[in-house]
């Protein structure tokens, strides 16, 4: 048996007057979910504990199987884990941006924040920029290395108290005075590296060309060294995650995970669909047992607030990766098991990551029965009785196939 798991982040959605009240799930066309839904299972799953933030590494956890509020210490230092960054018990990391602020010769905590990914700015244009603020920001017991587009690590020995943040995305066309960190060290570092980008040549570049700018660094979700129980050790499955983001990585690289690179595959709004897919046959094909894959863009879609490109992005994972993998089973006459869910929904109106359960679907090859469901979408989901309170359950239950026998938590 092989088992898949596509991850499509922040999928899920409210009803949205312009598509006549649907959610882009229900207005897409995605007749692989459909099928998945109509000859498994289909359900609700709470992937965000109460009390916690909707982030990615707090759901991501709970899907493949780790309890957020033991193993969630902030995303930064998961990402630092994809890059290389062998974290001391003493170093805190920290997510850095690269964000677009308005021009318009205000004072710094007056500005307002344009776009949290700078246009979705390419990691080489991006890299230029990290390494000037190398040489040029950061202080003595401190550096900064370059992840994937517009998400960075900063690093600090010793590092001040940092409570107090807010995530870029959850604050686009507001002023940002209320929400700069109210620790000075980082407050300082944040305006003066305004200073050394909004004029870089990169910028000045990109602005010509109608792009936005990546003029500041943002600072936020820090957090000490991870360690993760080894996947293969709970689990008994050799797994693989293809993914284009470093938090995913990282998670995958904490609990011992393979973690390919999967040139073309963005982390952004424009991906390379089929390479994922390609790069999840070919994990299989090294002998991994289960495949993760985690597919970005409809969680940019949904910060953009752009209905249209959300549609798409859902249906390229339905086409290209689901489907795919799905054909690629049968003609290799491969029993399998997949599973297809959010981590969180990252619905349009709010244009940031909402906690609510998702929908889920299960399905297991040789399945014939009918669930009494014809689509994978939010709305028939909720109508299902399956639902699983704990998110960290949901991975030793697809794997047993408790999920796929219908049975209730």
């Amino acid at each position: 048996m092989k088992y898949l798991v596509v991850l499509a982040d922040g999928m899920a959605d409210r009803p949205i007057a312009e598509l006549m009240g649907k959610t882009p799930l229900e207005a897409a066309d995605t007749p692989n979910m459909d099928y998945i839904a109509s000859r498994g299972t289909l359900g609700m799953l709470k992937t965000v504990p109460d009390g916690m933030v909707p982030e990615s590494d707090t759901a991501n956890l709970a899907v493949m199987g780790y309890d957020p509020l033991i193993y969630s210490h902030g995303r930064s230092p998961l990402e630092a884990m994809s890059m290389g960054i062998d974290l001391r018990p003493e170093q805190t990391a920290v997510r850095a941006n690269l964000v677009c602020l308005s021009d318009l010769g205000e004072p710094y905590a007056q500005k307002t924040m344009i776009d949290h990914s700078s246009g979705e700015i390419s990691t080489q244009e991006a890299r230029v920029l990290i390494e000037e603020c190398a040489s040029k920001l950061c202080p003595a017991g401190t550096s900064i290395h370059t992840g994937v587009s517009y998400r960075h690590c900063f690093v600090v020995d010793d590092a001040p108290d940092f409570n107090a943040f807010s995530r870029p995305h959850d604050i686009l066309g507001k002023c940002i005075e209320e929400y700069l960190p109210e620790c000075d060290f980082y407050r300082d570092l944040m305006e003066r590296s305004f200073e050394i980008l909004n004029g870089h040549p990169v910028n000045k570049a990109r602005e010509s060309r109608g792009q936005r700018k990546a003029n500041s660094l943002w600072f936020w979700s820090p957090g000490k060294k991870p360690a993760l129980p080894q996947f293969k050790e709970k689990t008994g499955l050799r797994a693989a995650v293809i993914c284009a983001v470093d938090l995913i990585k990282g998670i995958g690289k904490c609990a011992g995970m393979e973690t390919p690179f999967v040139p073309g595959a963005t982390g952004g709004c424009v991906t390379d669909y089929s390479a994922k897919a390609r790069a999840a046959v070919e994990a299989f094909e090294r002998g991994n047992d289960l495949v993760y894959i985690h597919i970005e863009a409809p969680d940019e879609c949904g910060h953009k607030g752009d209905v249209n490109a959300k549609i798409a992005a859902i249906e390229n994972i339905d086409e290209k990766i689901v489907g795919t993998l799905m054909d690629w089973f049968r003609k290799k006459g491969e029993k399998y098991r997949i599973a297809v869910l959010p981590d969180h929904p990252t619905p349009i109106c709010l244009r940031t990551h909402a906690p609510e359960p998702v929908p889920f679907a299960v399905f297991t090859s040789g399945g014939r029965k009918r669930s009494g469901f014809e689509r994978y979408s939010e709305k028939e989901a909720a109508h299902s009785s399956l639902y699983i309170p704990v998110g960290s359950d949901f991975m030793a239950r697809f794997i047993s196939g408790d999920i796929t026998a219908g049975r209730l938590l």
